[in-house]
């Protein structure tokens, strides 16, 4: 794939593909640096070699690949027996007697081992290096080849990265003829390395061998399992501090090196019982209380205002069931902590190939006039500047708006990266994101010890400030768009001039050929994709857009992971990847984890944090509570995904997983196997989990493989395929190799025409796309559905928060557009309460666990908060003006009640705030912020949700600026923008004002026998007026700088003193007051 070959645009159903701007011909993929030597299917290290130079074999029978370590640990501790075959090991040279070994008749003969002949008399070739060719019959050819999957072009079975992380399909054929066919995950094996010829003895049953047993994953899986049960244990039985060990050859260090790899990449930190326990107490007793004062509350009407008092229980139970949804999901929360040294340790060793997985970075964007190209720029080249190796990142640029200014600004952010990423990588700088690097407030020297670093600093802000100009004159260019539309620079009309009516685009930006950096060495691949949009056709916004990247990201390069990140959220910490790595890798979460989520944090929001923008409490105790449980909701960003996770598969799960839910267990005992698919075999299915709509599993595909000699059950497997994938062999082809990779014999050419094929506006009809294949649709906020679907199926995610944040974004933090952001967030989670995906009625027969279930219930059903929440707020006012109350006079004993609950409330918060960490100016906004969204956003957002659902018409609120004033520091903070958002919560403020002063007047009028009954009733308007007060700060805007609370009191107690006065009247002599009271009036 060559980077600047030219921009790929064309549409499959029209026929049509163009190459515009060529600038030469494409060139062949460069295949990738091979790895030496097969590689542990337990534990991934290489095999090895015997001290004879040939690969280390642990089974005689079936070659299966196993290192010595797993194979000496086996023996001493295990089954001792073959993961796949089940043969017994036998000793091998170099190795410790165990029992049993006496009973062994035969002894191993090493140097003859694979000189076996045929019956027949033919020798079986064996691989002596470059020097000897495998012979067609063995390598190349089959009998009956297996049929292909792309357009009739070959699907070798050599993957061009040497790593675990590839698999493709694979014939076995040898003695047996091609009698066996099926889709293996085998790793790489290189020619130029001794290979083990796996010879079968055809008397045998095939299943002893793993042939045709597609069992053996499950077994394998299981194994690695128990290997890290037992990882613990292993690290002392191979030395005891006495040099070599007996009997193994082995050095101790060697030994204890590879025992460190061998340990877990990362741990649960649990947080202390002496915070935890206390908090759970409260809890407890919080609800015991809350059951006493709802229970008193119903039982004791208030009969002179009967409304009032009915409406105030009705908000009350409410509100208690709301806590209840928030409050359990938080019963388990944990930290983690990832150990990127033994990841370096396992996959990544100094002077090897790297073993890490490939990852491809999704970077979305729509209009580059509200989201500047700059910031999206920044974004790419944190990206393209990561720390991990080169050939294992792919950055895919997502343009829905197929904007020419994106495109050019690409272009732009490609040529700097070429002098921006060896700079970062060279000098190990922190953030690598150009604009947030060069304005930080901080002592760059600090740890800095090249003499040349001040230098090249120096001249690379002056190489970005010339960038920045660049890009500031295409901005400037495209702020009026030409009547003829815009125009390339060879004079090639904008294929995207029209965003709703235009061909899909590609361009390969950076790649393997070309994509150098200044210093020569690779950079990451970086690519440009605009899918075609036409008329009358539904492209679902990001949803569709993340697909289409899916399907184009799994035929140009196919990582076994995806990171997806917004255009304004950039890569504050450059070994992000690996710390997800650490996870997805890791032996014991990688086959079940379906995302790594990232917490998001931002710049550029004031000190105070008026508009609770960093959502401090969701990130740091909600989604740490739900990492103990299943795993925290999918929060649209900063996330990587298992790419096997967004195909349907189901996870692999150990038997534990594999225990009914606490609901089903309850209710209808010990689980059976519900619905089967009719082609799944029993046995399987039951070691299977049952996913509420089983998409795709790994059976599904290696039964379809082995029937390939059926040419029936071929075509009906094709059909099955691509009716769930889609019209596309090449894409079908990738989902089968698990750990990613492409064939390295595919024409580039032919890559990017299936490429446009895969991002066609009509790619996706009559298949499961966005129903349950990759990003879900129903819903503007198809984060919370798409990762509510993978749980479904019994899939975990895992919570991860370096020490240095691992992203960092930008954040609406002028009030109308906060506003209008909750109220988008709001609108989905309607959309989602009232579709057939909601957690109160789907998934039932799922994996997905019980608190988990009830934090997503309350993820959706929080907008319907804020009609309770309304008409509690205008409750005290309303009492205020009627001289009324909700609360009948109360006894001492009753008012207990009142007192504790309010005491468990705040204790509740301050046990959560100590085991969180969480400061209390963090959990104040949140707690003022609930109540401005809840009186505004919210409540727009269900009946918006309504008309949308259920009378299908879609409402808008457009946000316009009215004014603005001085810039500054924060000058955004003060913008005001008028939105009808901003009605319901001025008028909350307003009558719960007059309220006060109305009250207070009849107070004063009515003397002090009415001033205790008051207390009540300004104590609930006065709560109301606090936690609106940041939304009137910045209904107000800046004023000539004058506080804000300043002009409130003045207010108040110019209205208070002006009753006062006329109270008071204190120029009225008491003769002139009491003829004035003597007079009669009109009926005297």
């Amino acid at each position: 794939m060559e980077a600047n070959a030219g921009l790929i645009a064309g549409s499959h159903k029209r026929n049509e593909l163009v190459l515009i701007r060529h600038d030469g011909d494409v060139g062949q993929a460069k295949p990738l640096k091979h790895l030496n030597g097969q590689v542990c299917q337990i534990c991934g290290d290489t095999v090895g070699v015997t001290a004879t130079g040939d690969v280390f074999v642990a089974c005689n029978e079936c070659a299966f690949p196993v290192c010595r370590a797993c194979y000496e640990y086996e023996r001493k501790d295990g089954n001792r027996s073959c993961p796949q075959c089940k043969t017994r090991y036998k000793r091998l040279k170099g190795s410790p007697r165990v029992e049993g070994d006496d009973e062994e008749v035969d002894v191993d003969d090493l140097e003859n081992e694979f000189n076996y002949t045929h019956e027949n008399g033919k020798a079986v070739h064996q691989w002596l290096g470059d020097d000897v060719e495998l012979s067609s019959s063995s390598r190349h050819e089959s009998r009956h080849p297996v049929p292909l999957l792309t357009h009739g072009q070959p699907f070798s079975g050599e993957i061009p990265s040497a790593t675990p992380d590839n698999q493709s399909v694979r014939t076995t054929s040898g003695p047996l003829g091609s009698g066996e066919k099926r889709v293996h995950s085998l790793p790489y094996v290189d020619p130029s390395h001794p290979v083990p010829v796996r010879i079968v003895d055809p008397s045998k049953d095939l299943n002893s061998y793993g042939l045709g047993n597609v069992d053996w994953k499950e077994r394998v899986e299981g194994w690695k399992l128990k290997q890290d049960k037992n990882m613990m244990q292993m690290s002392g039985k191979y030395t005891e501090g006495k040099g070599d060990n007996e009997g193994t050859g082995s050095n101790g260090e060697e030994l204890q090196m590879v025992d460190d790899a061998r340990q877990p990449l990362s741990r649960v930190v649990p947080i202390s019982s002496s915070h935890l326990t206390p908090y759970r107490i409260v809890i407890i007793l919080r609800l015991i209380i809350l059951c006493f004062f709802l229970q008193y509350r119903v039982t004791h009407p208030v009969n002179d205002a009967y409304p009032l008092w009915l409406t105030s229980v009705i908000c009350e139970i409410w509100f208690a069931l709301s806590w209840l949804l928030d409050q359990f999901p938080k019963w388990f929360p944990i930290n983690r902590e990832t150990y990127l040294d033994r990841l370096a340790l396992r996959f990544d060793r100094e002077g090897e190939p790297s073993q890490l997985a490939p990852v491809d970075v999704f970077v979305s964007t729509v209009d580059p006039l509200k989201e500047p190209p700059i910031v999206t720029a920044n974004t790419v080249l944190s990206i393209l500047a990561v720390d991990y190796p080169v050939d294992k990142v792919s950055c895919y640029v997502s343009d829905d708006g197929s904007a020419m200014l994106t495109f050019e600004a690409l272009s732009e952010t490609s040529e700097f990266a070429r002098k921006w990423v060896p700079f970062c990588k060279k000098h190990n700088i922190e953030p690598r994101a150009p604009e947030f690097y060069f304005a930080q407030k901080i002592d760059y020297l600090k740890d800095k010890i090249q003499p040349s670093f001040v230098k090249e600093r120096r001249a690379m802000k002056r190489e970005y400030e010339e960038f920045k100009v660049r890009i500031n004159a295409l901005v400037a260019k495209a702020q009026k768009m030409p009547e003829e539309g815009w125009t390339m620079q060879d004079g090639t009309a904008w294929p995207g001039n029209n965003p709703r009516d235009h061909p899909g685009m590609i361009q390969v930006f950076l790649g393997h050929s070309g994509g150098l950096d200044t210093d020569g060495n690779e950079l990451p691949r970086l690519v440009y994709v605009s899918r075609e949009k036409r008329p009358g056709f539904q492209h679902h916004k990001k949803a569709g857009a993340m697909n289409a990247l899916i399907r184009v990201s799994a035929v140009l390069t196919n990582g076994a992971y995806l990171l997806n990140v917004d255009c304004d959220h950039y890569f504050n910490n450059s070994k992000a990847l690996r710390e997800a790595m650490c996870f997805m890798m890791d032996p014991a979460y990688g086959k079940k984890t379906c995302y790594v989520q990232f917490p998001q944090r931002f710049d550029g929001i004031d000190l105070h944090d008026r508009y609770a923008n960093r959502n401090i409490v969701f990130f740091d105790i909600n989604l740490k509570g739900l990492d103990g449980i299943q795993g925290p909701v999918y929060v649209g960003t900063g996330c990587c995904f298992n790419r096997q996770a967004l195909y349907g598969y189901d996870p692999v799960l150990t038997e534990a997983d594999l225990e009914p839910n606490i609901i089903v267990k309850s209710c209808c005992g010990s689980r059976k196997k519900g619905r089967e698919k009719k082609y799944i075999d029993k046995k399987r299915a039951v070691k299977r989990t049952e996913s509420t709509i089983p998409i795709f599993n790994m059976e599904d595909i290696e039964e379809g493989v082995e029937a390939y000699d059926d040419e029936k059950s071929l075509l009906m497997s094709q059909k099955s395929l691509e009716k769930r994938f889609g019209q596309s062999p090449v894409f079908i082809a990738s989902t089968f190799m698990e750990q990613g990779g492409i064939p390295p014999s595919t024409n580039p050419a032919s890559l990017l025409k299936e490429a446009i094929h895969v991002i066609s506006c009509g790619y996706e009809d009559k298949s499961e796309w966005g129903k349950e294949i990759g990003w879900i649709y129903g819903s503007v906020t198809e984060d919370i559905l798409t990762g509510f679907k993978m749980h479904a199926r019994g899939w975990i995610s895992i919570y991860c928060m370096p020490p240095r944040p691992a992203f960092k974004g930008s954040a609406p933090i002028n009030l109308s557009d906060r506003l209008n952001q909750v109220l988008r967030w709001a609108l989905g989670s309607i959309e989602i309460l009232l579709s057939r995906h909601c957690p109160i009625w789907y998934g039932y027969t799922g994996r997905l666990k019980l608190l988990e279930r009830l934090a997503y219930i309350n993820t959706i059903v929080y907008p319907l908060t804020s009609i309770p929440l309304l008409a509690y707020c205008i409750l005290p006012a309303v009492c205020l003006l009627t001289g009324k109350f909700i609360i009948p006079e109360i006894s001492n004993f009753a008012s207990m009640w009142f007192i504790l609950l309010f005491v468990s409330i705040f204790a509740t918060g301050i046990l959560e705030l100590r085991w969180s960490g969480v400061g209390i100016d963090d959990w104040w906004r949140n707690e003022q912020f609930w109540v401005i969204g809840g009186t505004s956003a919210h409540l727009f957002a269900v009946f918006q949700g309504l008309l949308k659902v259920l009378a299908g018409i879609d409402t808008n609120f457009t946000v316009t600026s009215k004014a603005s004033d001085e810039d500054g520091d924060f000058a955004e903070l003060y913008v005001f923008k008028w939105t009808a958002l901003l009605i319901p919560p001025t008028t909350v403020l307003i009558v719960n004002m007059v309220g006060i002063v109305a009250g207070v007047s009849y107070a004063i009028n009515s003397g002090y026998q009415s001033w205790g009954p008051l207390f009540g009733k300004l104590f609930f308007a006065i709560w109301v007026i606090v936690h609106l007060y940041p939304f009137l700060k910045g209904l107000l805007g800046r004023q000539n700088r004058t506080p804000t609370i300043v002009i409130v009191w003045s207010l108040l107690l110019a209205s208070i003193f002006s009753l006062l006065w006329v109270r008071i009247d204190p120029f009225t002599s008491d003769a002139t007051k009491a003829a004035a009271s003597g007079q009669c009036g009109v009926n005297c």
